[in-house]
């Protein structure tokens, strides 16, 4: 059996932060990129979703592979990108500004799909997804529907809720903050 992949979502313009790529600044010392790969724990084969220039990420060594539609379209394009990627029944994403991530994410989000929820705090970007589903996403995309949460909300999935201490990191107090 095929071990599940995860997709490191890497894209992000970031402007909250003033540019840049938000997965290599530094918290505790370390790119963000760092703690999920930590969380992640090397139980899954592990991709990077970013545009641009792949060897920004070349230190750590995963394959860096761009959004499936051109236009950047947000985090939808790299869940569709997460899935025509993965050679499995179901793909693992997980966003790269985040920390605090609990390390059972696929067993807490089997069966998918289904998304993480932290402290009543809706993270639809830390999910488990169907590759099945590519087709039908691709379609709401296509449309002209950027949303995670339209997306979830029409495919069923479920929100599954952690005491895990999840943050995104958005803005450069939230480096130090968190």
């Amino acid at each position: 059996m095929n071990r599940i992949p995860a997709v490191i979502l890497a894209g992000g313009a970031a402007r909250r932060m003033g540019g840049g790529d938000k997965p290599l600044m530094v918290h505790q010392g370390r790119p963000l990129l760092a703690h999920v790969l930590d969380a992640l724990g090397g139980a899954y084969p592990v991709a990077i979703n970013a545009g641009g220039d792949p060897a920004r990420f070349a230190s750590f060594g995963l394959p860096v592979i761009p959004d499936a539609i051109d236009g950047q379209l947000g985090p939808l394009a790299g869940i569709l990108t997460a899935m025509e990627w993965a050679t499995t029944d179901s793909v693992l994403v997980v966003a790269g500004d985040t920390v605090g991530l609990p390390q059972n994410l696929t067993t807490m989000l089997s069966p998918a799909p289904a998304y993480l929820r932290a402290a009543g705090r809706d993270h639809p970007t830390i999910g488990h997804w169907p590759t099945a589903l590519a087709p039908a996403l691709r379609s709401h995309l296509m449309a002209g529907n950027r949303r995670v949460m339209d997306w979830i909300d029409a495919i069923g999935a479920r929100a599954i809720e952690t005491d895990a201490p999840i943050r995104n990191i958005n803005r450069p107090e939230d480096l130090m903050r968190f």
